[in-house]
């Protein structure tokens, strides 16, 4: 399993919003991208988290 990488996410979720956005993409390419992003953006959140929950967890230490 590849290792996630949170630069790497926001970098394709921009190249992805930016394919939304062309007028030359097809509703069926859209949705496909769409799906892509909010799985993009839900993987981002947890990767957050979790550096959240790690400084906490220091903090209280």
């Amino acid at each position: 399993m590849k290792k996630f990488d949170y630069l790497e996410a926001l970098s394709r979720l921009d190249l992805l919003a930016a394919r939304i956005e062309d007028p030359a993409t097809g509703l069926p390419e859209i949705e496909k991208y769409l799906k892509e992003s909010a799985e993009l953006i839900e993987a981002c959140r947890k990767y957050l988290r979790g550096l959240r929950e790690g400084w906490e967890k220091t903090d209280a230490a």
